[in-house]
């Protein structure tokens, strides 16, 4: 399916039904890297598989991680989704605290080897980049070497219930991870022991398992009339 967000064209699978979920995959990829934890997800979840911008079937265009963010809110207001987990992996972990900190329409937020900015990979990976870069310039590659720029006081916005993942050989500093799971109120963290930076993701059901039990830690209460999320 396609949709027209903040004037981009883009393509989206939706499955099963349940509480939305939203799946976000990472620089140079598209829904496809899903394959083996949707199976599982679309039991308890109405999974949205959504295509980047210039990336998978989606419709070209520039690529800044804040105009992305905005493509999410969008695409949240437009199908007016509500109680919605967003799980980004990567760049789509970027646009996922960037977009939660917009909106309470996202009440459960887990992102894997996300980033704040570029100094947030460690060292080898950006001069490896660089060097790539230099070679075959890329808008792609050239987004990771000169974005995000994340703020303390963005991720302190985000309400929603929060898991920070990533793994113990990632690509991430573990140091940029801390301090997202340590600025955004009542986040948890999980250093992965053994995975890599999309081991445990890409073609993997175990991403699945852990959308799962992180979503079932979550559970609404009503308190006065009014319902609270409870993480």
């Amino acid at each position: 399916m396609f949709i027209t967000v903040n004037g981009y064209r883009l393509y989206y699978e939706k499955h099963g039904e349940g509480r939305p979920l939203i799946l976000l995959h990472g620089n140079g990829e598209d829904h496809t890297i899903f394959d083996r934890a949707l199976p599982l997800l679309e039991r308890s979840f109405c999974c949205y598989l959504v295509d980047s911008r210039s990336h998978g079937q989606s419709e070209e265009g520039e690529l800044h991680y804040e105009s992305m963010a905005t493509d999410m809110f969008c695409f949240l207001e437009m199908l007016d989704l509500r109680d919605t987990i967003f799980y980004g992996y990567s760049d789509g972990g970027i646009i996922g605290l960037l977009t939660a900190s917009r909106t309470e329409r996202i009440s459960t937020l887990i992102v894997s080897g996300a980033n704040l900015t570029p100094s947030g990979a460690k060292l080898w990976v950006r001069l490896q980049l660089w060097a790539s870069n230099l070679c075959e310039p890329d808008p792609k590659k050239e987004l990771m070497l000169t974005e995000p720029w994340i703020t303390d006081d963005v991720l302190a916005r985000i309400k929603a219930c929060t898991l920070v993942l990533a793994g113990s050989r990632d690509v991430i500093r573990e140091e940029e991870t801390l301090h997202i799971a340590e600025t955004i109120p009542g986040a948890e963290l999980q250093i992965l022991e053994g995975e890599d930076h999309g081991s445990y993701i890409v073609h993997s059901e175990k991403i699945a398992k852990l959308i799962i039990e992180y979503s079932r830690q979550t559970s609404d209460v009503v308190q006065n009339g009014e319902k609270l999320k409870v993480c």
